[in-house]
């Protein structure tokens, strides 16, 4: 029998378990059996995923499931790494929640939310296996109203919630409607809704059609993977859900935006014109400077984890887009080796963006904080939370021996050798995409370094953080598997080539093995560059002891002697004398004012006996989403104008409404007439 459908059968099962079990009335038991099952359905849907990783093919037909067209699955080489990543996070994702989920009463713990987490599961593992128009649009609506109830947990205990929950809702299915209307006009043009017949048809499509499917399709899934400017759902929703939720969310259903558009763009479509990947590009470096900007400025940690993910999402974009500029040039080495870079940011950004969602929320949950200008001591008081978030940390800057610096070193390696192709539009675009890259990174770096500096050291800023107790054993375990694939993406990337090389197959490219052996290696027209990652942490470990350690060999030892430090007549520090993650921010926020646009007041309260002495004053500042204030308010605000107008049209008299109803039915007999 095929592994695959093996796997993705027990998948199913267990899922349908753990739903089940989230129906039980025992707050304790239903947590844990559906943690247990859920844990068992991603186990599951990454065998699926490693099988074909390995070359093995699956497909099913379900003819009685979907009315007029049935059920059509398949898995390939392309659905292998979302599958294999999707598993391994739901897994350990899974496993964390049995111990994250707080007593009954709150919204987490809910019957509704514990029966859906198992099939919201179940829909990250089914999306990439559809093979058919109608398959893929009902699993990927399943996914989006599964994560809608989700997100929605603490509807009851949080108004916030609720805001991020409608516009989660809206941008979800205004996303939707584009995907509807882009592959159905697809099917329509090709002549059948599966995937083969798709992909037989797409060369006969005329260029303006071929062109509108890859815009639609490509704007929803983009909305999903949060891209700016579609990103504005992203940093509300991510926040308010349930930690290990937002986990899931970030690590595993954002990057199926990502796998829509390499399935259509190259696989189905079979590529297309300049202008589709410069302007994949282009949305790709916005959404990474910008994404990180934003990230900079939070001092919401969950938030600022948010921010970050729409800057991955800019990265996996910009390789994406390399890749099809790179194969319109017909240079296919270059085109497979970017593919395979934003293939392998978006394996690594999985596992440091859960551990990092993870280990906030047993921040979150320790201590209810999600401000870090009101955290401080958690190292002392956390320590293995502490350090497992510093591993997603180090993955998130992109420097060794973190694992997200191997897919950003090989994803400049193939911009560099991607000068060598003649043209001014690769000679201008390159450097500009490499300037991106380079400015998101140092911005990365400032922001862990704020987060992890202002949130877990110095001193503890409130009596919450100071009470921190660390997190209950099945959550570490979790996190200790996610950071447990992070080492193992930074240290044996190579054991990853194979699969790269299946899956950028699949997209059309059939040339250029990108991963090799341990370390990394790309053979460009006659030139190797090449990366160990073992030796990179090798040498870095070693210098790290010699610098640690030499000094203290050399030196002789001082006479120790105890006396009290001189502070200045100050006294002691305070926690108020600490920076705050608002305070780290402001140097960045004062390069890129013009951009980011802070709101500052000052409210000064003079004493009441004398205009001349101040009693006390209040500095607040803010920094708003510039565009969606710019994009989303005026849109929003224009389509409130418009409804309170429309109210006039109803005004409760029957007559009126027969007239609209004789009105509408004369039109459409005109049209019908017209048209015939």
């Amino acid at each position: 029998m095929n592994p695959v459908g093996s796997a993705l059968g027990a998948a199913a099962g267990l899922a349908g378990c753990g739903a089940l079990a989230g129906l039980l009335p025992r707050h304790r038991a239903r947590t844990v059996l559906a943690g247990v099952c859920t844990a068992g359905t991603g186990a599951a849907g990454a065998a699926a995923g490693i099988a074909a990783c390995a070359g093995d093919r699956w497909s099913l037909v379900l003819p009685g499931v979907l009315p007029l067209s049935g059920l059509h699955l398949a898995v390939d080489g392309l659905s292998g790494p979302f599958l294999t990543t999707a598993g391994i996070v739901i897994a350990a994702v899974a496993l964390y929640g049995t111990g994250y989920v707080r007593p009954a009463g709150t919204g987490e713990s809910a019957r509704g939310v514990q029966t859906v987490l198992p099939l919201f599961a179940l829909t990250l593992l089914l999306v990439p296996a559809a093979a058919s128009v109608s398959a893929f649009l009902m699993l990927w609506e399943l996914m989006a109203l599964a994560s809608l109830v989700l997100v929605l947990a603490g509807h009851r205990e949080r108004s916030a919630v609720r805001e991020a929950g409608v516009w989660y809702a809206v941008m979800t299915h205004l996303g939707l409607v584009l995907l509807l209307a882009g592959l159905a006009r697809f099917a329509a043009g090709a002549g059948g809704q599966t995937f083969t017949d798709l992909r037989a048809g797409a060369a006969g499509l005329p260029g303006g059609v071929r062109s509108a499917v890859f815009v639609l399709t490509t704007v929803a899934f983009a909305s999903k993977a949060g891209a700016v400017p579609l990103h504005v759902w992203l940093p509300r929703a991510h926040p308010e859900a349930p930690s290990h939720v937002s986990a899931l969310m970030s690590a595993a259903m954002v990057h199926l935006g990502l796998y829509g558009i390499v399935r259509v763009g190259f696989d189905l479509l079979g590529g297309g014109p300049r202008w589709w990947w410069l302007a994949l590009m282009g949305a790709g470096g916005l959404s990474a400077v910008y994404g990180m900007l934003q990230a900079a400025m939070a001092s919401d940690l969950k938030r600022l984890l948010a921010c970050s993910t729409s800057e991955n999402t800019g990265l996996m974009l910009i390789g994406v887009g390399a890749a099809g500029l790179f194969a319109d040039a017909h240079h296919e080495e270059l085109a497979a080796l970017a593919l395979a870079a934003a293939l392998l940011h978006m394996v690594n950004h999985s596992a440091f963006k859960a551990l990092l969602f993870c280990a906030a929320g047993s921040v979150l949950r320790a201590t209810g904080l999600r401000d870090l200008d009101r955290m401080g001591g958690l190292r002392a008081r956390m320590p293995l939370t502490a350090g497992l978030f510093a591993v997603g940390a180090l993955g998130a800057v992109a420097l060794p021996p973190g694992n997200g610096f191997v897919s950003e070193w090989l994803l400049l390696q193939s911009l560099i050798h991607g000068l060598a192709v003649p043209g001014e539009v690769t000679s201008i675009v390159l450097p500009l995409a490499f300037a991106v890259i380079a400015l998101s990174a140092g911005l990365a770096a400032a922001v862990f370094v704020k987060a992890l500096g202002v949130g877990f050291f110095a001193r503890p800023r409130s009596d919450r953080a100071a009470g921190a107790e660390e997190s209950p054993p099945a959550m570490l375990a979790g996190m200790v598997l996610l950071a447990v694939c992070c080492a193992a993406l930074a240290l044996v990337p190579g054991l990853l080539g194979p699969a790269l090389d299946r899956a950028v197959a699949v997209a059309g490219f059939r040339h250029g093995a990108s991963l090799s052996g341990t370390g990394i290696q790309a053979q460009l027209d006659g030139v190797s560059a090449r990366l160990s990652p073992l030796w990179v942490v090798a040498a870095l470990t070693a210098a790290t002891a010699a610098a640690a350690g030499l000094p203290r060999l050399v030196r002789r030892r001082p006479r120790r002697t105890r006396a009290r430090l001189w502070d200045c007549g100050g006294g002691a520090p305070t926690p108020r004398m600490a920076y705050t993650a608002t305070s780290f921010a402001e140097p960045l926020q004062r390069v890129f004012d013009d951009v980011v646009a802070p709101e500052q007041d000052v409210d000064v309260t003079p004493v009441r006996e004398s205009a001349y002495l101040v009693e006390r004053v209040r500095y607040r500042q803010r920094v708003p989403d510039r565009l969606e204030h710019r994009l989303y308010r005026p849109v929003l605000a224009g389509l409130s104008h418009v409804g309170a107008a429309a109210r006039r049209l109803a005004n409760g008299s029957a007559h009126l409404y027969v007239g609209y109803g004789f009105c509408g039915l004369v039109t459409v007999l005109l049209a019908l007439a017209v048209g015939w």
